[in-house]
């Protein structure tokens, strides 16, 4: 599995570059000043998490056997998908409903570092 968390983690640093490039360049002058930085955080959010998927899948290539490593890293791209995802369809579209679901990504992204802690600590030299 710690491999398609590395393909997942790349993907989404790559995602994130061309969205944050689409942002500075596509969006500026389309949408105001607030949501565009709303629009940026779900960038910053993306990808620092997709990198922390990227360490997490070389962590569990080279300890196959770790306990919760894999959860913790579905809950990281859950987090990633229902956090920036969310913020990147408010920008766009001013949808204010669509903050509902901000907070639940965020959930996602603090129980994915929390198992994170768990599945080191536990893990086996």
């Amino acid at each position: 599995m710690g491999r398609i968390w590395m393909v997942l983690g790349a993907f989404n640093a790559f995602l994130s570059v061309a969205l944050g490039a689409f942002g500075a360049h596509g969006l500026r002058g389309h949408i105001s000043e607030r949501l565009l930085t709303v629009y940026h955080t779900g960038v910053e959010y993306q990808m620092s998490h997709a990198l922390a998927l990227f360490a997490l899948g070389i962590w569990l290539e080279r300890n196959p056997r770790a306990s919760f490593g894999n959860l913790a890293a579905a809950l990281l791209l859950t987090g990633i998908v229902l956090f920036s995802g969310s913020l990147y369809l408010l920008a766009v579209t001013g949808n204010r409903s669509l903050g509902i679901v901000t907070p639940i990504g965020g959930v996602c992204f603090l129980s994915g570092w929390a198992v994170v802690v768990m599945s080191v600590l536990r893990a086996r030299r």
